[in-house]
């Protein structure tokens, strides 16, 4: 579909009458406000909810996963926009009647879970290819996305929304202060791009921060191919001690560290930050091999 904006009106007027009352009627009713610990802020703009699930498309044929429901609101528009097998994982018992309103209005289609997200496998919640889709919980976001970088070759595609800042350091560049080990993993293992920013007023309650939509799409062919775990370890060394030189903050590998740079070549005095991806490819194939 496209996303020229009177089309989008037009998507977005056709979801307001998907049979389910307003998402703003549903809050209110469930007495749904959203509570700080588990990081909610919800969506109502339903503008915005469609373009997402429109950049995650084609939807129908997909294990789709989405984490931190809350009322439903992104829920609605990737199954308004065909989503057949929607596995949604909330941990907060309040939402459950809500999204199970919404499971009976598209019999088949959804299934929740009810859990917390750090502690699921969701490569376990159906077939490939699995696609996440999500507005993250700003406090656990990044941690989460970590972890299914360790397994990414088990989806097609992850489409998630966090704060900015966030979404600024998975696309970054070397010699840029937003660049660090985040760059590099999900660099080496996807195609990053930033689709569009949101401003806070999009959520109820606004956060204090923008936020960004990032799409990740694993790479067919890395080049190289390496232990993720291994370049986890030697990126956090090397960006856990950002200012030191890397012959100081690569240490704490406990292998000598002036061999482990000689070999690849990364003169002892750069900076993590000075370093490409391919530079930390090579030295943690090296890492491995010593």
């Amino acid at each position: 579909m496209s996303d020229h904006p009177r089309a989008a009106e037009q998507d977005a007027g056709k979801m307001a009458n998907d049979g389910l009352p307003p998402l703003r009627d549903v809050i209110a009713q469930n007495d749904l406000s959203a509570k700080k610990k588990f990081g909610q802020n919800f969506l109502f703009d339903l503008n915005l909810t469609g373009r997402i699930a429109r950049a995650a498309a084609p939807l129908e044929d997909a294990t789709v996963i989405e984490i931190g429901p809350g009322p439903g609101g992104l829920t609605r528009a990737l199954l308004f926009h065909g989503a057949k097998n929607l596995s949604v994982i909330e941990r907060d018992p309040r939402c459950q009647p809500v999204l199970r309103q919404i499971s009976d209005h598209y019999p088949g289609c959804l299934h929740v879970i009810d859990g917390d997200a750090l502690e699921v496998d969701v490569t376990t919640l159906g077939a490939a290819p699995r696609k996440i889709v999500a507005n993250l919980p700003y406090n656990i976001g990044t941690l989460l996305l970590i972890g299914w970088l360790e397994k990414i070759d088990e989806f097609a595609s992850l489409t998630l929304m966090f704060q900015k800042e966030v979404a600024e350091r998975v696309v970054a560049k070397p010699k840029t202060k937003a660049y660090g080990r985040l760059s590099v993993l999900c660099q080496y293992l996807c195609h990053c791009d930033i689709l569009f920013d949101v401003h806070r007023s999009a959520f109820t309650p606004p956060p204090k921060v923008t936020s960004a939509v990032v799409q990740l799409i694993p790479k067919a062919d890395r080049g190289t191919d390496i232990n993720i775990k291994s370049l986890a370890k030697v990126t956090q060394a090397a960006f856990g001690q950002r200012r030191k030189m890397l012959r100081a903050s690569l240490k704490s590998l406990d292998i000598n560290v002036l061999e482990l740079l000689g070999k690849a070549g990364i003169a002892e005095t750069s900076r993590a930050e000075e370093l490409s991806v391919a530079d930390f490819v090579r030295l943690t194939q090296l890492y491995d091999a010593l």
